[in-house]
């Protein structure tokens, strides 16, 4: 409940700097508060209102922020068997479906726990984002420039606190550090938005790289079971898994009587049949997560996303990548979560310590 608040208000509260970019952008005060009120996913509408500001015209804008939307539908592939909502709530919720919710729901222990977290972080986000997105429209002139206040290091600061207790073990570290490679490498290359969802091919390649050193090693322990299996018949064993003794008498060499190859393959389907078992106990659309190493893709795609959304609000300025206070104030984020501060306080440092070196450097 805690963590989930704590994103709702700092998240929330970025608002702010949406409603006086938007406005600058040439946005109405009606056009700013129904981008938050109907879109509502923060990163499409920076994209959008900075596109715009930048002289793109409206069809280039939207769909730069219709690909980085589209992200938000692996969220919802992964959300659907872990929150397992009924039918009749599923619509609205679709609405909160956003990094922010995702990521706490995920981070939560059990489904009851993921459920009040991603209801906590929706509705405290969809709140604070909109009266923010209002106050921030209103107040466009008398804020200036949102810059110089350190707030766009808010949204990296963010998704890097979200981003951090997913990289449990080096299959997902080995994911995130490909997505920002591919995030980065590709800014130059493409539209806007395209890609963080190219960047989220790293979670397939991963998976990949990892299903055949797997393999590689199966194939490996087969090989050594089938060379022990000749070994044995070498040294005098019949058909029927009976060994002729020193001392002339039979002593059993298989207590099942089967061969090392049929046990494999019991092992095997038994292996099989739990994991469908498994499988069949979560409700997920049309049994699209039913397979293991499909669970496991969408376990992994967040963890593409959110690496790839870090790098880019950290080192890009539009199409550009840059080196600016934004990278300082991230990785004053980083120490403060090394340091286990709370979620506000590494926001915080984030915007404070970007602001004061903008305003040290003039």
């Amino acid at each position: 409940m805690r963590d989930a608040l704590g994103v709702g208000v700092a998240v929330g509260l970025s608002g702010f700097a949406f409603g006086v970019t938007s406005a600058g952008s040439g946005l109405t005060l009606l056009q700013t508060c129904a981008l938050s009120l109907l879109v509502f996913t923060g990163a499409s509408q920076f994209a959008l209102v900075g596109a715009l500001a930048a002289g793109g015209n409206p069809f280039t804008a939207a769909a730069g922020a219709f690909f980085l939307g589209v992200r938000n539908a692996f969220y919802g592939l992964r959300l659907s068997q872990l929150l397992a909502l009924p039918r009749g709530l599923r619509p609205p919720a679709a609405q909160w479906v956003i990094d922010e919710t995702t990521a706490v729901a995920l981070a939560q222990p059990t489904r009851r726990a993921a459920r009040i977290g991603f209801g906590v972080t929706g509705l405290t986000l969809y709140v604070l984002w909109n009266l923010t997105t209002l106050l921030g429209a209103l107040g466009a002139e008398a804020i200036g420039d949102t810059d110089a206040w350190g707030l766009d290091a808010a949204g990296p600061a963010v998704f890097l606190a979200l981003l951090a207790p997913m990289l449990r073990s080096t299959v997902e570290r080995v994911t995130a550090a490909l997505a920002v490679l591919l995030g980065l490498g590709l800014l130059p290359l493409l539209p806007a938005g395209v890609p963080v969802l190219v960047a989220a091919l790293a979670a397939p390649a991963v998976l990949w790289a990892e299903g055949r050193r797997v393999r590689s090693r199966q194939d490996g322990q087969d090989g050594r079971t089938n060379r022990m299996d000749r070994m044995d018949r070498t040294d005098g064993m019949d058909g029927t898994g009976r060994v002729d003794g020193a001392d002339g008498t039979d002593r059993v060499n298989r207590a099942d009587g089967r061969e090392p190859g049929e046990r494999l393959d019991r092992d095997r389907r038994d292996r099989r049949r739990l994991l469908r078992r498994e499988a069949r106990g979560l409700l997920v659309p049309a049994g699209a997560l039913e397979r293991p190493l499909v669970k496991r893709l969408a376990a992994l795609l967040p963890v593409a996303l959110l690496a790839a959304l870090t790098a880019q609000q950290t080192f890009a300025d539009g199409q550009t990548l840059v080196l600016d206070a934004r990278a300082a104030g991230v990785a004053a984020a980083a120490v403060a979560l090394v340091l286990r501060a709370p979620f506000l306080l590494v926001v915080a440092a984030a915007v404070v310590v970007t602001a004061g070196v903008r305003a040290l450097g003039g």
